[in-house]
């Protein structure tokens, strides 16, 4: 029989589900830890006029063959672009044009603990299994040299090393690691999207890379994404998985799912890139407020160009440290996040997964602190940021000191 908690709790965890009420009536933040803008009516509109006269919505139109090519001369060098209905499904339509799906005795991919969920999403849209692995602690990736010794390399039929909050994957290590194993790599640049275009000669080439067109992005169109690769045979095969498998001839000859943009998304984009260059320099101004009032007693933020310009991060010396940063700027209405929670290996839905162990992973997820960061942040409102930031640094700094022995004078 049916219960009323049947109707209200989870059927996974037994806990009370919340209402989209409840959701959207939650306290707002006074500072937005991110506050998207993406192009105004004013500068769609003529795409859009455009999709009423041809009547095409979907299914590679005029816009979206448009804006693959702007994308193409926007990285200035020999690229094949495969733009997604978002960057999910861009991830996953690399993986099935570059793994394909995943066979029995190569199930596993090694992917990095510290990454979004939705690097999992993509993987296992694919019949891959995820095992984690640690990163770096200064690069934040995973290393191509440490996963080809990993004790389970025969069991891999892929890895997927993240770009995380944009920071770039150099090509030439994986595609060593590559040539070596004979395991496809896909790269997963969901934010990258800034040094695809500053530096395309070191992040873009043979391995594919997967990018986030989402809001909360620095280039966005919504909802979107797309793949990068230097291989025009990958390529087209990438345009096919993300297209029921389907060529012109409309007959299915590899796996795929139905990942394809939209002709609204696309004239979006376009639009986007019309003032792609204003709004990098918006970005580039609150950067610069963010660095003129840190008094160097804390060298841990993280801007632009070390991270896409979308974010403004904090890394927090240590575990109290972080704790005393997030209560002090909830507490002040400052809106804050940890971008991959407490990193996907710690999401209930995978604790079933394999992992090594991942000290580096579990202490960035602690200390990396999301701060707010949006075009058009008020120079005050980054004032109250880096005062409540400030204010627990100096506490912090008395705590320690406090904590130190007396020295004991020589004559004792």
């Amino acid at each position: 029989m049916v219960t009323r908690a049947d109707l209200h709790n989870d059927k996974v965890t037994g806990r009370p589900l919340l209402s989209l009420a409840q959701i959207c009536s939650a306290t707002p933040e006074r500072i937005s830890v991110c506050r998207p803008q993406l192009p105004s009516v004013r500068h769609i509109a003529g795409y859009l006029s455009r999709i009423d006269t041809s009547r095409r919505y979907s299914n590679h139109g005029a816009l979206l063959l448009e804006f693959q090519d702007r994308l193409r001369a926007t990285v200035r060098q020999q690229a094949h672009v495969a733009v997604a209905a978002s960057g999910t499904a861009a991830l996953a339509g690399a993986i099935l044009a570059t793994a394909g799906r995943a066979k029995p005795h190569k199930s596993l991919c090694l992917v990095p603990a510290y990454t979004f969920i939705g690097t999992v999403a993509a993987i296992e849209q694919c019949g891959f299994t995820p095992y984690f692995v640690d990163v770096d602690p200064t690069t934040w990736v995973i290393d191509a040299a440490s996963c080809e010794q990993h004790r389970l390399l025969d069991q891999v039929g892929l890895v997927v090393p993240v770009a995380p909050y944009g920071r770039p994957v150099p090509q030439i290590d994986w595609v060593r690691f590559s040539q070596r194993t004979g395991i496809p790599v896909v790269i997963d640049g969901a934010a990258a999207f800034e040094s695809l275009v500053s530096t395309p000669s070191a992040y873009l080439g043979v391995v594919p890379v997967a990018v986030s067109f989402h809001a909360t992005k620095s280039f966005c169109t919504g909802e979107g994404g797309a793949v990068f690769c230097g291989d025009a045979e990958l390529g087209q095969r990438t345009m096919r998985c993300l297209n029921f498998g389907y060529d012109l001839d409309r007959v299915c000859r590899t796996p795929s799912i139905n990942g394809k943009m939209s002709e609204y998304h696309a004239a979006v984009g376009l639009a986007e890139l019309d003032s792609w260059q204003e709004k990098l320099a918006a970005y580039g101004r609150v950067a610069l407020r963010y660095r003129a009032l840190s008094d160097g007693e804390h060298d841990g933020l993280h801007l632009a160009p070390s991270v896409a310009s979308n974010y403004a991060l904090l890394e927090a010396a240590d575990v109290d440290h972080a704790r005393a940063i997030v209560d002090t700027l909830s507490e002040m209405g400052i809106g804050h996040r940890k971008w991959y929670g407490a990193g996907a290996h710690r999401q209930p839905y995978c604790a079933a997964f394999g992992r090594d162990d991942v000290p580096v992973s579990e202490s960035l997820a602690e200390r990396l602190i999301g701060l707010p960061m949006s075009v058009d942040l008020a120079f005050a409102d980054i004032n109250d940021i880096m005062a409540a930031i400030r204010n627990c640094s100096h506490a912090r700094h008395r705590h320690v000191s406090s904590q130190r022995p007396a020295s004991i004078s020589a004559s004792a």
